[in-house]
Order: structure tokens, then sequence, then C-alpha cells
């Protein structure tokens, strides 16, 4: 799990988490699977816990980075966190990486990048878009979605 912004490259005079103008997103990858993307208000531990609990369950190994908001965890029943600390300039261990959903923002951004700029009321539905992509890679898209569209008609 890891969250990511995204936005202009640059807001002049702030930078970090507090950079304004930005989208925050939340993303959960599940290894050799899919992934799940969730557009949050703000990164704190009730928003980013709130959607853990309804999306992964107790017995899952969670990976994260070294960020405050996933603390607790293991208090919530999470029995296996394990975390990478970048402040560190680690990025990987042993038995830690979040090299998946680092993937899928990367992917994300190229794509999102073509546009030379969203409007905000429809970047949910270009996050999604990116999401369906991700995790349909691989697979003929057109067929796939003919066959949505057989099985959930329009109308």
């Amino acid at each position: 799990m890891d969250e990511s912004y995204f936005g202009a490259r640059r807001v002049r005079g702030v930078r970090g988490r507090g950079a304004r103008g930005k989208t925050i997103v939340f993303g959960l990858f599940k290894r050799q699977g899919r992934v799940y993307t969730e557009i949050v208000p703000d990164c704190s531990k009730a928003t980013l816990q709130r959607i853990i609990r309804g999306r992964v369950d107790l017995e899952s190994v969670i990976h994260s980075d070294g960020w405050r908001s996933y603390d607790g965890l293991v208090d919530l029943g999470y029995q296996k966190h394990f975390r990478v600390q970048h402040s560190e300039n680690e990025f990987a261990t042993e038995h830690c990486h979040i090299n998946g959903i680092e993937s899928f923002w990367g992917y994300a951004k190229t794509r999102l990048v073509r546009f030379r700029g969203l409007q905000k009321h429809t970047f949910d539905f270009h996050l999604k878009e990116c999401e369906f992509r991700f995790n349909h890679r691989g697979e003929d898209l057109y067929q796939l979605v003919l066959k949505i569209l057989r099985e959930n008609p329009l109308s």
C-alpha cells in the first residue's frame, strides 16, 4: 500500500505532503494481482485505516512505507505488517518492498501526462481507467469490453 500525489509538477512555494492543488490517491496492490485506488481528502490515519479495514483481510501480509498513518495496523489485527523506510534511503529489504504499487504510480502518471492536464471533476474517471488497464494488461481490451457489455448491457 502507498499514497501518491497527482497534479502539477511544481507548485511554487509549497513542497511535500502539504502541496496545494494536488490530488491525493491511496492505492492497494495485491502481489501478482490487481491494484485498487481511491481518491482521499487527506493522508490521515483514520482515512487510510478505514480503507484498509474495508479492503484488506486480517490474514494478509502488508507491505508499506514508513508513513505514520500506517502506525497501529497491528493493533487493528493485521499481524504481518512490514515497512520500507524511504526516509533512510531504504527502498527494498530482503522481505519487503512496495515496487508493485510504485510501478502503478509510474504507469498512471505517464499515461495521464499525455492529456496535458485534466479537469479535476474528471480525474477519478481517468484514474479508474488507468486502474482497469493496469489490472488487465496483457489481455485484449477490446474483447474484454465486448464481454463486459454483453454481460451487462447499457440499457
